[in-house]
């Protein structure tokens, strides 16, 4: 009857607070029936829903304005707003919300339901104020602050004591840590269990955006939250119980989250959010994200956030650059604080657009922390697997600009700073090549190229496929992208490659995406669905890009006993894995090189390791690797290479000259002292260039000093691999020398013994890379100056000039072309060599098996150089 007396015409005077608590007292007793009550309380539902309904799309309509242009601005006003100083509004919302609970503020004296619901608070009844939070949800009454407060403080109360333990615990340990008597133990299992109860979820679902209010409390339920979960490892979890993890994802959801974006550039809130993020796997993360970005369309607090940090950071990027980068990139920072999601992904797709803004903005991104790093990252994968836009140009050869600029900026992102998390863009990557859909993978190349410096191109001149023949600091110092001097960076980016390939505890993604890669080229061709065979060819060439880049990076990027740990055996490629031989080779021909015998002291294949020079065979040979594999012998490798190829091909060949051509490197074959001395000629210009600097500061000095030493220490490695790549050589010549009798043998199809040569090692090795292509004419050379039995010179010219060579070139890819016209160009070289003089014609090849007029028998009547020259 007192609430009825309020509701008459004639009483202006509000509910008195006491009237509200002493009603909710009565209902938490038992006395009265909260039904019964709320019956007999104004406005009807009905009415205040709609009325609260029409003022929020009122907010709404407002919200989504701002940063709308007005079209009946005047070119001067435009121009006028272009010169302002640049400022950004972190506060926009902020004030929104002040003036929607102003307007608000009368309805919680006039609504009795309201009323209650805060009676029910202060007297901390949460069943019953949880009942009204649902029955009112369509008002929102958390917006109004005596609701919202009212809240914390059951809020405050439910989390207490499990905050003063939290707290209690990390005062010992960091006292502990101050006296040096820290226990490890200590450190990563809690003294204590917060198990908060199940309303204190309920609590947070109910508060939602709105613990912005009150940033302390926010920082409390986070450390409570990562309590519960350190907690939760420590006991058993009951069946049929929501799983600590499944609280902790529906308040970061219902809760954290959406306060995050009305909190003002605050990165302590950041870190501490982040803080209970980083406990979950990036899969619930990012589906977190997501829900996150589609749930501000209703609240028009939210909305106006979204909208004023999406204005703002337009407006920075327009005046971002070089010059002005301290300052703006702070200030991109402070938007990306407040509200990452949106500022991200503008940013984002401003990049996808113009190329330039790659370098400023990834300086910019300095200052950004680990929560917003994570979250750019889950707008990349989102903006590559988002369906609706073409990946490649309408000419079906080169790649769609977005796709090459997003790729470049994660690139140049993940170089420069090392916070990025890597492995989720792997696994999306894997999970794409095992749909068939490869054109991500320029992604993965952009990483390789940045991060790890290696780099795959076809425009090589001779000096630097030359140079690609020598050590690892010879191709680096001979190649067009060889270039960084930093080796320190570069190192450090290359580890945290190959960690987030390699992690010690997750699953390992390198040897898989390697193998995907390779069975992905495979495909192309057969599942080729462009309409012009210049597509197919176009995708195919990318892909074999790729395949040899992330194939090099790998083998680089780890020591020999672990790559052998990694791949699986050739059998299993072949076979298991349905991988091309030539490309099965390329991933198992590291292992090759750990084959060791037990008679040949230290040396590995294919060095010789008998100074003797008796006949040893190879078939003691064992792969070295981890004690806990599977002991591999030689012969048992010649057994599977004999299993690749039909049994009519080891008619002429043997597998032992199979393993051998496909074992071996242009490294093992070519020395190129002229490559090395021009290097090391080179730093030493640089050398004297640097003692005749005139300029004596102080600070001068110190820079010419490392100089010196960084060029000092490069001649140095330069002078010393030199020597040993040299002995090397020298060693695999005489294995060679000692092996070539059993490599081709005799028999009624002599003269297709050329022709099986050419057709399953020469030609797919001499289209695979320049350097394959070069490695294919030496290793030629090679067994004629060694005089290989059963190897004609001259035939194999022959057949490949005059009946091979149109039909290939026909079959090759546009860059397979050159490589095989690279083949071609050496392969003359040497014949025009031979025929530049008779007396060299005599010395290389008069006395020679390759030039023996019957093939079946090598020490018969050769060529003569009239004929040869023919």
């Amino acid at each position: 009857f007192k609430f009825q007396y309020y509701q008459q015409l004639d009483v202006n005077i509000p509910v008195p607070s006491g009237l509200f608590r002493i009603a909710a007292l009565l209902v938490k007793s038992g006395l009265i029936d909260l039904d019964n009550l709320y019956a007999h309380l104004l406005p009807n539902d009905d009415e205040a829903f709609e009325h609260f309904g029409s003022f929020v799309s009122r907010k709404i309509d407002e919200a989504t304005k701002i940063g709308k242009i007005n079209l009946a601005a005047t070119g001067k006003d435009l121009m006028d707003d272009e010169k302002q100083e640049i400022t950004i509004d972190l506060y926009t919302a902020l004030e929104m919300e002040n003036d929607i609970v102003e307007e608000r503020a009368p309805e919680i004296e006039k609504n009795q339901k309201l009323g209650l619901l805060l009676g029910f608070l202060s007297v901390h009844d949460w069943d019953h104020a949880q009942l009204l939070f649902e029955r009112l949800a369509q008002l929102n009454p958390v917006e109004h602050i005596e609701i919202c407060h009212g809240l914390f403080r059951i809020i405050e109360k439910t989390i207490s004591s499990a905050y003063s333990a939290y707290c209690q615990t990390h005062h010992k340990i960091s006292r502990n840590i101050d006296t040096h008597m820290i226990d490890a133990s200590s450190v990563s299992s809690p003294s204590y269990l917060v198990h908060p109860p199940k309303v204190f979820f309920q609590m947070l679902a109910v508060c939602g955006p709105y613990l912005h209010r009150d940033t302390q409390l926010f920082q409390k339920v986070c450390r409570v939250l990562k309590a519960y979960h350190a907690s939760s490892k420590e006991s058993a979890h009951t069946t049929g119980v929501m799983s600590p993890e499944s609280h902790i994802e529906e308040a970061l959801g219902s809760c954290l989250l959406p306060s995050l974006q009305l909190i003002p550039a605050n990165p302590a809130v950041d870190m501490e959010i982040w803080g209970v993020l980083s406990l979950l796997p990036y899969e619930v993360r990012y589906r977190l994200y997501g829900e996150w970005e589609k749930d501000a369309e209703q609240n028009p607090v939210v909305l106006a956030a979204r909208q004023t940090a999406k204005l703002d950071t337009r407006r920075l990027l327009k005046r971002l650059a070089k010059e002005n980068l301290k300052q703006l990139g702070r200030m991109v920072a402070k938007l990306a604080h407040a509200n990452p999601m949106t500022v991200l992904r503008t940013i984002v797709q401003q990049v996808e657009a113009y190329r330039d803004m790659i370098n400023p903005v990834v300086d910019a991104f300095k200052y950004l922390t680990q929560l917003e790093y994570d979250i750019l990252q889950y707008i990349v994968i989102e903006r590559l697997a988002q369906g609706g836009r073409e990946r490649v140009k309408d000419d079906g050869l080169n790649l769609s600009d977005w796709l090459q600029c997003l790729a470049s900026f994660w690139g140049h992102l993940c170089k420069k700073h090392f916070s990025m998390e890597l492995k989720c863009l792997f696994q999306y990557i894997v999970n794409q090549l095992k749909k068939g859909l490869g054109t991500e993978l320029v992604v993965l190349e952009e990483l390789i190229q940045q991060m790890a410096n290696v780099q795959y191109t076809e425009n090589m001149t001779d000096e630097q496929v030359d140079g690609m023949a020598g050590s690892e600091t010879l191709r680096l110092q001979s190649s067009l992208f060889g270039s960084t001097r930093n080796y320190k960076v570069l190192n450090k980016s290359t580890n945290k490659l190959r960690d987030s390939l390699l992690p010690k505890d997750e699953p390992k993604l390198a040897i898989p995406l390697l193998l995907l890669i390779a069975q992905h080229r495979s495909k192309i061709i057969i599942n080729a669905d462009a309409t012009y065979i210049k597509m197919v060819s176009e995708q195919f060439d990318r892909c074999h890009g790729i395949l040899l880049q992330y194939a090099e990076f790998l083998s680089s990027a780890v020591t020999p006993s672990t790559y052998v740990q990694l791949v699986p055996p050739l059998e299993d490629l072949v076979y298991k894995y349905h991988i091309e031989p030539d490309v099965a080779f390329l991933i198992y021909r590291p292992v090759m090189r750990l084959f060791k015998s037990s008679s040949s002291g230290e040396a590995c294949w294919p060095l010789d390791g008998n100074e003797e020079g008796e006949s040893v065979s190879c078939d003691d040979m064992t792969l070295h690797g981890d004690s806990s594999q599977k002991l591999i012998m030689w012969s048992d490798l010649l057994n599977t290479i004999r299993t690749i190829l039909p049994t009519k091909a080891w008619n002429g060949l043997s597998p032992e000259l199979y393993a051998t051509f496909w074992g071996l490197t242009l490294y093992d074959l070519h020395f190129p002292k002229d490559r090395y001395d021009a290097e090391i000629k080179k730093l030493h210009d640089n050398l004297k260039q640097l003692e005749d600097n005139s300029d004596n500061s102080s600070i001068a000095i110190s820079r010419r000093k490392k100089d010196k030493e960084r060029i000092q220490d490069l001649v140095d490695k330069l002078n010393n691999e030199s020597d040993k790549h040299q002995q090397h050589v020298a060693s695999v010549l005489q294995r060679l020398a000692r092996e070539k009798d059993k490599w081709l043998s005799s028999g009624p199809d002599a003269l297709k013994i050329n022709m099986e040569f050419l057709q399953r090692c020469i030609y797919p090795r001499c289209v695979f890379s320049m350097q394959d292509a070069v490695y294919c004419a030496t290793f030629v050379q090679t067994m004629h100056s060694l005089g290989t039995p059963f190897f004609n010179t001259v035939n194999h010219i022959d057949v490949f000039i005059c009946k091979t060579l149109q039909p290939m070139i026909c079959c090759c890819t546009e860059y397979e072309a050159g490589r095989l016209g690279r083949f071609l160009h050496e392969t003359l070289k040497m014949a025009y060599y031979w025929k530049s003089d008779e007396a060299i014609y005599e010395r290389e090849c008069g006395n020679k098996p390759g030039f023996a007029l019957y093939f079946r028998f090598p020490n018969s009547q050769r060529v003569p150089y009239a004929q040869f020259i023919k």
